[in-house]
């Protein structure tokens, strides 16, 4: 299922709203140590510039083929060999990752979603206790030159009641990543199912 109102423009239009590396380190990205997936990866601008920074699996999924091949084309074209790209509709078929198996999921412009919910808890699943989830969407003005309807584009605070509802704690409840975006980070709390079972299994 795409999410509404979410035509992609030209990538090189696309790739001019934003400074990837620098939106990452704003969003607490740096010394992720574990895999990492980019919940809709679009042309791949923040797959590849956090495949750059770790050496671990970095997961792009994507409904729009096209997408996927741009990806995993601009991932060979840098010598990254850690992408891998994956055709999929999440909000139907969920990621297809295990259980508790990611450090840091990113849902950039994409919770515009009939579902945003369905979207974070299948990042709450996939993420490992202390793992992160950072959400960044266009800000709340109709004079951005891009971005879903206002009527569905969600603002800071709809994000974090979203994150907290999926069972996130809050660690970043609002960063600014101008020109025309914001960000939210939250953080699936250490004290969950998964991480009392494998501190039960190491007694």
């Amino acid at each position: 299922m795409k999410a509404r109102d979410s035509g992609m423009p030209e990538e090189q239009m696309w790739a001019s709203f934003f400074d990837a590396p620098r939106m990452l380190a704003a969003l607490d990205f740096v010394d992720t140590h574990g895999s990492v997936a980019d919940f809709g990866c679009g042309y791949g601008t923040f797959t590849v510039a956090a495949a750059g920074l770790t050496t671990a699996t970095v997961f792009a999924f994507d409904i729009e083929p096209e997408m996927i091949e741009a990806t995993a084309r601009k991932a060979q074209s840098l010598g990254l060999r850690n992408v891998c790209a994956v055709h999929r509709d999440i909000l139907e078929l969920g990621s297809g990752l295990a259980d508790a198996s990611l450090a840091y999921a990113m849902l950039f412009n994409i919770l515009h979603a009939e579902q945003p919910l369905v979207l974070l808890r299948e990042a709450f699943r996939t993420l490992a206790p202390g793992g992160r989830v950072a959400v960044v969407h266009w800000i709340y003005d109709s004079s951005t030159p891009r971005g879903p309807h206002l009527s569905i584009r969600p603002r800071p605070e709809h994000c974090r009641d979203w994150l907290k509802e999926s069972g996130f704690e809050l660690v970043i409840p609002l960063v600014s990543l101008p020109p025309y975006h914001y960000g939210v980070v939250g953080r699936k709390p250490i004290g969950t199912p998964e991480a009392i079972t494998k501190q039960t299994r190491s007694l």
